[in-house]
């Protein structure tokens, strides 16, 4: 779930930076962990809950992604106005309390209610945003690839330590680490994390006009109804398959064991490929292969009888799932508009979770009326349907963003900079004293863009990203 490129994202980090940049990250980890532990383990001991159906379980699975698809935009505007830290805390203790409920529930609906709050707390705009104000321009790529990574590896270990903690005690277990963990970042948000001035940078934030113009980019669509499906499949699968591993001889507490080697190999599968995307430019072929890959898997999960089915066919899952989720986001971010790539990204991020709560809450109730088979034979062929989306597209330039600082925009200087080789998108922003330009690494002579505007040092130089 993250690329190549972030086990080494914090080597040319100042101190300052790289404590920023890890207890961001750590934060973000944390909150992932808990909303994903309980993934692999809710269908089978949520059935001891009063009022469990497929469906209901489904829907706690998934129901957090409606209350984060909600509040995710809406929260890192709100960080714009009265700071990242007491939006990040108010989050974190919202995240907290929706733990604490779910663990005390007696009910399937008390662990809704619990999740729906923990997705309530939408903290990652936030903490995006923070991440730009504590990192310098030139480090910021490094300092996002770290968050992705720290997300991927939430991911896998969440599936990993889920049933260990359910063996240990029980589904309300995980819900007592997961407020544990919360409250823990409450402390490194006031007491690790520097407390920065705000900074205005589209590239990082949404802005709510630029959300709006976004919403009608329709070569924005194909991405993010692609990760929108993408998530609803990682939920929905986790609907079925955790009883079909129980059907098949292997008891809850074991399926750590499935899931650790599936998602190592899985991970060093999608390497190379995603080498390939980035460095020979081949990202919409390994977007294809990576859809096809899950598509038939699918279909073969509709299939399966015997244990060592599922073992293979999962990694075969998470294979083609770890190469769409490290290329969707930087497919979108080379084709997002100059200035605006913020603010795509906002509405992909809420598509993303709204797949997560389309997904258990359909997922419940396909598995409740027609059984695991229509519900993996469906997926596959919604995967099928994206993948011919997909396949219409155009495939993304290689195009990376610049921001300039300049204290004056004029047009002069705006025809100049359009001159300039390898630019293909010039946008002035005046309120934020900035300059955005989309352009080809390869062709792009940045000494010559601060000539144009005569800057002169650090923030005012601009950076590439």
């Amino acid at each position: 779930m993250s690329t190549p490129d972030s086990t080494s994202a914090v080597a040319n980090l100042s101190s300052d930076e790289r404590r920023a940049v890890v207890s961001l990250a750590s934060l973000y980890a944390l909150r992932m962990l808990g909303l994903f532990m309980v993934l692999p383990v809710m269908m089978i001991d949520g059935q001891a809950l009063d009022g469990a159906t497929p469906q209901l379980l489904g829907l706690a699975m998934g129901i957090y992604g409606l209350t984060q698809a909600l509040l995710q935009i809406p929260a890192g505007t709100l960080s714009d106005r009265i700071g990242r830290k007491p939006v990040i805390v108010g989050g974190l203790l919202i995240f907290a309390l929706g733990s604490l409920i779910a663990a005390t529930a007696d009910s399937v609906y008390g662990v809704i209610l619990g999740r729906a709050l923990q997705g309530g707390g939408a903290i990652a705009s936030a903490i995006m945003a923070l991440v730009t104000d504590l990192t310098r321009e030139e480090n910021r790529m490094k300092a996002m690839a770290s968050i992705g990574a720290s997300i991927g590896l939430s991911f896998s270990v969440a599936l990993v330590l889920g049933p260990w903690l359910t063996a240990l005690g029980g589904m309300s277990t995980i819900f007592m680490v997961t407020a544990v963990l919360a409250i823990a970042g409450v402390f490194i948000t006031l007491f690790v994390i520097p407390a920065p001035a705000k900074l205005p940078h589209r590239d990082s934030s949404a802005v709510l006009s630029e959300v709006k113009k976004q919403l009608t980019n329709t070569q924005l669509w194909p991405l993010n109804i692609g990760i929108f499906i993408l998530h609803a499949l990682m939920v929905a699968i986790f609907v079925a398959i955790p009883l079909q591993l129980q059907q098949q001889g292997l008891p809850a507490s074991q399926h750590s064991w499935v899931y650790l080697p599936v998602l190592a190999v899985a991970f060093i599968l999608m390497v190379p490929f995603i080498i390939v995307a980035e460095k020979r430019r081949k990202m919409k072929a390994v977007v294809l292969t990576g859809a096809l890959i899950i598509a038939v898997t699918l279909f073969a999960m509709s299939l399966a009888t015997q244990l060592w089915h599922w073992v293979v066919l999962l990694l075969f899952y998470f294979w083609g799932f770890n190469l769409m989720e490290a290329s969707l986001p930087s497919w979108l971010s080379k084709i997002a508009p100059a200035g605006a790539k913020g603010s795509a990204m906002g509405i992909y991020s809420s598509m993303q979770f709204l797949g997560a709560f389309a997904g258990g809450s359909l997922g419940g109730w396909i598995v409740s009326t027609s059984g695991s088979a229509a519900l993996f034979a469906g997926l596959g062929a919604l995967m099928v349907v994206w993948s011919l989306i997909i396949a219409r597209s155009s495939a993304p330039q290689h195009l990376t963003s610049v921001r300039l600082a300049i204290t004056q925009i004029n047009e002069q200087q705006l025809q100049q900079l359009m001159e300039l080789a390898g630019v293909s998108q010039v946008s002035p922003i005046a309120s934020e004293g900035a300059i955005y330009l989309k352009v080809s690494a390869d062709a792009f002579d940045m000494q010559q863009a601060l000539a144009i505007i005569h800057s002169d040092n650090g923030e005012e130089h601009g950076s590439q990203r």
